[in-house]
């Protein structure tokens, strides 16, 4: 595993994070505290050391499953989560950005990582004017005068989202969460550009946009079920994977499996601190870590 500094946080985290969205129900598989524990221990012995959730993903349900895992070893883990929704049901979320909610939230989620303190909170997808909320950094930087969180970060709703990214020191945040990969190379143009002027540390989700850029899907695949992308237009899907096997053929070296290359592409921009994959088992964790090899 390779690790790289955070912003300026002075965090040194793993480049291959796990990305814990799955955990939560919405993916088409429902985990058992069993199966969540074997993905976490097979990423500790691959030298991950990071891990990102958020409050919605389930009703701090994934929260819930990574903390019984990490309770007698929370000093081995650098734990990012979110804040800023209410989990209803599948796809089911209300918009909470009140500073009092958001404490309620954060108290959730200590109790639900079984923990008293995140390394990184993060606005989860918050709107322009959310982002305003009167007050919110305020109360939150007290939170961190008083050790429930060591750093503040943004997870931008949009890949685009300049007017976030160029305030995000004024608020104290440290670091940017934007979806990167080799299908949506928007953050190149402004984003990035911004985070390195900042020194703010960069998490790209979806990495492999949704799985897509896994290899294991070919045009025509149909996803359905209670699985996020089977909300999605088809017809976008279908492009998309079209364009995926373009590049596994004119791309992709020959042996190297696509999902490793596409997370090390996304690393290979050195404004990209961390990728933070999704996994659904062990197999696709030890995928995930081969990525670091790529980097040299």
């Amino acid at each position: 595993m390779k690790y790289r500094t955070l912003g300026s946080t002075g965090l040194d985290v793993s480049v291959i994070g796990v990305g814990t969205w799955q955990f939560g129900g919405e993916w088409g598989v429902d985990f058992t505290q069993k199966e969540v524990d074997a993905i976490l221990g097979t990423a500790e012995d691959a030298g991950i050391n990071l891990i990102d959730t958020a409050e919605c993903y389930g009703d701090h349900l994934s929260e819930s499953l990574i903390g019984n895992y990490i309770k007698n070893q929370r000093d081995k883990w650098i734990v990012a989560t979110k804040f800023g929704h209410h989990y209803h049901g599948f796809m089911d979320r209300t918009r909470h950005f009140d500073s009092e909610d958001v404490l309620r939230q954060l108290d959730e989620s200590l109790r639900s990582l079984q923990t008293d303190y995140i390394d990184i909170y993060q606005m989860h997808s918050g709107m322009d004017d959310e982002f305003e909320t009167e007050g919110l950094w305020e109360v939150l930087l007290r939170q961190k005068e008083k050790g429930k969180i060591r750093h503040l970060g943004l997870s931008i709703s949009s890949n685009d989202n300049i007017f976030q990214t160029e305030r995000a020191k004024n608020i104290g945040a440290e670091s940017i969460q934007v979806v990167y990969s080799r299908l949506d190379r928007e953050p190149e143009k402004e984003v990035l550009p911004q985070c390195n002027k900042d020194n703010l540390g960069v998490f790209a989700r979806v990495p492999l946009a949704s799985g897509l850029l896994s290899g294991k899907y070919k045009p025509g695949h149909q996803f359905t079920g209670t699985n996020v992308r089977a909300t999605r237009s088809n017809e976008v899907t279908q492009e998309r994977l079209k364009e995926v096997e373009k590049i596994a053929m004119e791309e992709v070296p020959e042996g190297v499996p696509m999902a490793a290359w596409a997370l090390a592409w996304c690393l290979g921009n050195s404004s990209v601190t961390a990728v933070i994959p999704g996994c659904k088992n062990t197999d696709q964790v030890l995928s995930n870590a081969s990525a670091a090899d790529l980097l040299d």
